[in-house]
C-alpha cells in the first residue's frame, strides 16, 4: 500500500468517526508515536494525518497534552423549519430585490456574505494563467477558430472520466459544452418547457432559477424542503399532476446545503420517469463535499435519459472562466440544435486550458484544498453565530457547498438588515430572495466562500450586532 493512500485512508478514517459522533468533542486522540506503531508508519506521516484533520478544524492540539476533537463540533444551533410554501404555482418574483444585492458582485470594497461563489484568494490563479498560455499554444490557429458543436473533446472526455466517481458513467458523446452553469439550465429550460406550463423546484431555491423559470413564461411550483435532507417527496408526488418539469440541486443546494439521499434521488427519478416528466439536475456544488467520499447524483440511478445533467467550473474553480456542461440525454439533439442557435461555440482557448488543468489531476488537489477550507469556514461562521447573533437563531447544517442558511426570530427582517449592513460595507441576501412567494423574510443565506480572517470574524459579528438593534426595536 502506497504511502499516500495509507495517509488518506487513516485521515479518512478519523474524519469518518468524528463526522458521525463516534469520536466526540473533547475526545482524546492517539498519540503520534501510537499512530506510528498502530499503523505501520512513519512520525512525518503521523504528523501529516493530524496537521490535515487541525486543518479541517476537526480536532484541536493541546501543549503537552496531544490532539483532542475539537470543541467547536459540539456547537449546534438548531435547525431551520422546513419549508411550507404553497403548492400553487405563482411567479410573484422579488426582482427588485434580487438586482439591488446582486449588483455588488464584483465589489472590491465590500465584505460579500451575499454571493455564493469562492473567494479568488480560494481559487489557483497561477496555474491557471499558465494552462491558459498554455492552450494558447496548443491549439491550432491559438484558438482563434471555432470548436465543434459538442464541445472541447478533451474536456468532454475528462468530465466523463470525473463521472465514475458518482455513478455517471458517461462517455465523451454524451455531454455537450456550455458558456456556464446557468447557460446549461437555459438551454435545458428551452428545450423541455413553453409559456403556461409548470415546473417544480426547491423551496428556498437560487434567485437565477427563479429568474430563468419566470422569464421562460413558466409558472413555479415551491415545494416542501427539509434544511439537511432536500424536498419532501411526499409533497412531490401530490404535485405530479401539475408539473410538467421538475428541477432540483440535490447535493448541497443553495441556500440551504441540504443534500437529498440515495434513496429518495433513485425515488424521485423513478418516480418522474414514470410520468414522463423530466428532471433538470443543477449539480454545481457536488464536488464541495465535506465528508469522505462524493455524493452520488439523481443522473446515477437514470436508465431511460429522462435526466439532463447539468454542471460547471463556476464554484469551485473559476467562475468568471463560464465553463459548464450537459448529459443531456434523450434530449441532446434539442440541446445541440439550441447551442448552434444561441451561441454555436464555447470559447475555445478556456475550455482547452480547463480540460488540460483536470487531465493533470491539478483539479483534484484544488478540491481537496477548497474542501478543507470551506469545512473549517463553516465550523468558524456556526461558531460565531452562536456567540454573537440573537438567541434563537436557527442554522443549516451543511455537509458541502457554499451556502449557510440562517433563520432568525419572525421580528427580525433581513430586508432592513440587508440596508443596515450595506451601510456598514457589508452584503448579505435577504431570505425572501429565494421564493416567489411571501416566506423567508426572517432568514438570510451567507456565502462560507470568504477566506476566514479577523476582518471577516469581525463583519459576521456586526452582522449579529445589527440583527439584534432590529430585534430590540421590533
Amino acid at each position: 500500500m502506497s504511502k499516500n493512500f495509507l495517509y488518506t485512508e487513516i485521515t479518512n478514517g478519523f474524519v469518518s468517526q468524528i463526522t458521525s459522533g463516534v469520536l466526540k468533542p473533547g475526545d482524546k486522540l492517539p498519540s503520534v508515536r501510537k499512530l506510528c506503531l498502530e499503523h505501520q508508519i512513519s512520525m512525518n506521516t503521523a504528523k501529516r494525518v493530524f496537521l490535515e484533520l487541525e486543518s479541517m478544524s476537526l480536532i484541536e492540539s493541546k501543549p503537552q497534552s496531544g490532539y483532542f476533537v475539537s470543541q467547536l463540533l459540539s456547537v449546534k444551533l438548531p435547525l431551520p423549519e422546513v419549508s411550507r410554501p404553497s403548492l400553487i404555482a405563482n411567479n410573484n418574483e422579488p426582482d427588485e430585490l434580487i438586482s439591488k444585492v446582486y449588483e455588488n458582485m464584483g465589489k472590491k470594497n465590500l465584505t460579500l456574505f451575499s454571493i455564493a461563489i469562492p473567494s479568488g484568494e480560494l481559487l489557483p490563479h497561477a496555474k491557471l494563467k499558465k494552462e491558459i498560455i498554455h492552450a494558447t499554444r496548443e491549439l491550432e490557429y491559438g484558438g482563434a477558430e471555432y470548436e465543434e458543436l459538442q464541445g472541447n473533446l478533451k474536456l468532454r472526455r475528462m468530465i466523463a472520466q470525473r463521472s465514475l466517481s458518482w455513478g455517471g458513467n458517461f462517455s465523451e458523446n454524451d455531454l455537450v459544452t456550455t458558456n456556464g452553469g446557468m447557460n446549461a439550465l437555459s438551454f435545458c429550460l428551452m428545450a423541455l418547457g413553453k409559456p403556461g406550463d409548470t415546473i417544480a423546484i426547491e423551496s428556498p431555491c437560487y434567485p437565477g432559477i427563479l429568474q430563468l423559470a419566470t422569464g421562460f413564461g413558466l409558472k413555479v411550483l415551491e415545494l416542501p424542503t427539509h434544511p439537511a435532507h432536500g424536498i419532501e417527496i411526499e409533497s412531490l408526488k401530490k404535485a405530479i399532476p401539475k408539473i410538467d418539469i421538475c428541477l432540483l440541486i440535490p447535493n448541497f443546494n443553495t441556500p440551504l446545503g441540504s443534500c437529498m439521499s440515495d434513496e429518495n434521488k433513485k425515488e424521485v427519478v423513478k418516480l418522474l420517469a414514470e410520468n414522463n416528466i423530466p428532471l433538470i439536475e443543477d449539480d454545481v456544488y457536488g464536488d464541495i463535499y465535506f465528508g469522505t467520499h462524493r455524493p452520488k447524483c439523481c443522473k446515477s440511478f437514470d436508465t431511460e435519459g429522462n435526466v439532463l445533467y447539468c454542471s460547471s467550473i463556476s464554484k469551485t474553480l473559476a467562475p468568471g472562466y463560464r465553463v459548464g456542461w450537459i448529459a443531456p440525454g434523450k434530449y441532446k439533439d434539442k440541446i445541440l440544435k439550441l447551442k448552434l442557435l444561441h451561441s454555436t461555440s464555447s470559447i475555445s482557448i478556456v475550455n482547452e486550458a480547463v480540460a488540460n488543468f483536470l487531465k493533470t489531476g491539478k483539479y483534484e488537489k484544488h478540491l481537496q484544498e477548497l474542501r478543507k477550507t470551506l469545512q473549517a469556514n463553516y465550523q468558524n461562521y456556526v461558531q460565531t453565530i452562536a456567540q454573537h447573533f440573537p438567541e434563537g437563531t436557527k442554522t443549516s447544517r451543511p455537509q458541502g457547498g457554499l451556502s449557510l442558511w440562517v433563520e432568525f426570530d419572525k421580528k427580525i427582517q433581513t430586508r432592513k438588515l440587508y440596508d443596515l449592513a450595506i451601510k456598514q460595507s457589508i452584503s448579505i441576501a435577504p431570505g425572501r430572495m429565494f421564493s416567489l412567494q411571501d416566506q423567508f423574510e426572517n432568514c438570510m443565506r451567507m456565502c462560507i466562500g470568504l477566506p476566514w480572517s479577523e476582518e471577516t470574524q469581525q463583519k459576521l459579528i456586526e452582522v449579529g450586532k445589527m440583527a439584534k438593534m432590529i430585534e430590540r426595536e421590533s
